[in-house]
């Protein structure tokens, strides 16, 4: 029996002719296992709550605005925690974020954020980092949880559903109109999100009986002052008249045509125009006592019956601009940014008015814009067409 034992020792020990390349396989898969077993473990590890307000930067900062919002306390009792929202799930993507997040070493050791005077001045600068890269992976971390494959549109407000049925038609990213969700935005942007963010710091806050103003985003309409019964959605960029305003809430006065065949529910600012002012609920609509009907044209080129109409519905005071040229300025600008990436963007008068809604939806598949803005960019299009300029073609 020593013997054997000896005889095996030496065979363990000295190269061997037959087993060597056994005993290297064995051994390079068990230091595999070993060294896969460490990372992962070391990977988890640093893919935990726990792990993330380990430094007081993080714990007493972003981790208490957390605490106060949806994703932290809700009725269904599931909690997202940091990794949830900022690391992807898939490896490839998660280990990509890792490599990225080890940067942010580097401010901790040397203190970019140690107080809350330095993290307040960099915010908007590390949220716009964080912004950008949810935006350019699609919020992959979103999409942890959220699918618009899964989303109940009937549970959601008319305004909502109309957002996110056009966000879902493109895949849209997320962070595109939730900034703001899980943390408090930078200073001055408590009310901001999207790309209309600049706008909505510029609307008004006081409203004159009589004066005309102008949607900065797609709001809702309501048929009472408590803004409990929804009447419609007020397009961007389109003209109301305040009649009286009681608190928070507008009585404004709408002027537009619509066409007479369905239920007319698309109110148009110009006869034979198809320049979207409003989309009134079908009860709203069909309704005479609310809805005061005018005279009755023929549009040439269609041979349909337009309808001129009047309404009264009320809204909130929010997201309203009293000079409409500051939504055309910001329109005109976004219009040339996103799209002269790939070619020259047509000039605004070389369409005419209808025909610009079938070459804008054309468009929207090369860039990324939020419904609100989208909607902003047509509606300055249309109103600088080929119909509104003296060089029209």
């Amino acid at each position: 029996m020593l013997s054997k034992l000896k005889a095996l020792w030496r065979t363990m020990t000295r190269p061997a002719k037959h087993i060597s390349l056994g005993v290297l396989t064995l051994g390079g898969f068990l230091a595999g296992v070993i060294f896969w077993g460490g990372f992962n473990t070391a990977l988890e590890a640093s893919n935990t709550e726990e792990f993330c307000i380990g430094c007081h930067e993080m714990r007493d900062n972003v981790y208490v605005e957390l605490q106060q919002t949806v994703h932290w306390s809700n009725h269904s009792g599931v909690r997202a925690t940091c990794p949830d929202c900022h690391v992807p799930h898939n490896w490839t993507d998660k280990i990509a974020r890792k490599m990225q997040a080890s940067k942010e070493l580097w401010g901790t050791i040397f203190g970019t954020i140690d107080t809350r005077e330095k993290f307040l001045a960099k915010r908007l600068e590390l949220a716009t980092h964080e912004w950008d890269r949810l935006s350019a992976n699609g919020s992959l971390e979103c999409k942890n949880c959220h699918e618009y494959a899964s989303m109940d549109w009937d549970a959601m407000s008319e305004v909502a559903r109309t957002q996110m049925e056009q966000a879902a038609e493109r895949d849209q990213s997320c962070i595109d109109c939730h900034k703001g969700i899980a943390h408090e935005l930078p200073e001055s942007m408590a009310a901001a999100s999207g790309a209309l963010a600049g706008l909505q710091r510029q609307a008004t806050s006081r409203f004159n009986p009589g004066q005309q103003y102008f949607s900065i985003r797609q709001l809702p309409l309501f048929t009472d002052s408590a803004l409990s019964q929804e009447a419609g959605i007020l397009n961007s960029g389109s003209v109301i008249t305040v009649v009286a305003q009681q608190g928070d809430a507008l009585q404004v006065e709408i002027d537009g045509w619509r066409k007479t065949k369905g239920f007319g529910r698309v109110i148009n600012e110009e006869f034979g125009q198809n320049i979207r002012e409003v989309t009134l609920e079908k009860e709203v609509a069909t309704d005479d006592s609310m809805i005061q009907g005018f005279e009755v044209q023929e549009d040439p080129l269609t041979g349909l019956p337009w309808q001129r109409v009047s309404f009264q519905l009320w809204m909130g005071k929010d997201d309203l601009v009293d000079d409409r040229e500051i939504l055309w300025q910001e329109a005109s600008e976004l219009y040339v940014k996103n799209c002269s990436t790939c070619h020259s963007q047509p000039e605004e008068a070389h369409f005419d008015t209808n025909t610009w809604p079938g070459m804008w939806a054309g468009m929207l598949s090369f860039v990324n814009l939020d419904g609100d803005t989208q909607e902003l960019v047509l509606k300055y299009l249309q109103k600088h067409s080929s119909d509104y300029s003296d060089g029209h073609h």
